[in-house]
């Protein structure tokens, strides 16, 4: 038997005017997209917003509905406009954005199981990495360098 470690580095801002302007304003139009989630049951609002190689942006929030399977995570929003509008263009980088109106959150949240794999299909298809800026209110934020990072040994089609 052999032990193989898995890990990976990430980036933290304390502020995000140490970040770059396109990734500022990626993560104040994931900001803004918060007031648009939908989510009466949870009270979990998730903004989100993808830019794509062309520097376009296309935005998302959660969507729940009282059948929690039907509720849609905000990045999956964001990506399936995304690709809905742009389908031929790289997604560069997308930001989640975080408030839960019931109790603060600490830190930021990486996205669920269901969002990881929607991201890797988008970095398979492009063979494009995307990277993740994540953020809570008030908090750091987190840059990860790709989905890979989040979902080490991650399903793709090359397995069917």
């Amino acid at each position: 038997m052999k032990v193989i470690p898995v890990g990976f580095s990430y980036k933290v801002y304390t502020s995000s005017d140490e970040m770059d302007a396109a990734d500022r304003e990626l993560v104040d139009t994931a900001i803004s997209q918060l007031d648009h989630a939908y989510a009466p049951y949870s009270n979990f609002h998730v903004g989100a917003a993808a830019r794509l190689q062309n520097g376009e942006i296309f935005i998302g929030s959660n969507q729940e509905n009282a059948s929690y399977p039907l509720c849609m995570c905000g990045e999956r929003v964001a990506l399936y406009n995304a690709a809905a509008h742009r389908p031929d263009i790289p997604v560069t980088a997308v930001a989640i954005v975080i408030k839960n109106k019931k109790m603060p959150i600490s830190g930021p949240v990486s996205p669920c199981g269901a969002c990881r794999q929607v991201i890797s299909e988008y970095e398979n298809k492009h063979h494009h990495k995307i990277r993740i800026l994540l953020k809570s209110d008030p908090s750091e934020i987190y840059e990860v360098d790709s989905i890979a990072d989040l979902l080490p040994l991650g399903f793709n089609g090359s397995f069917l």
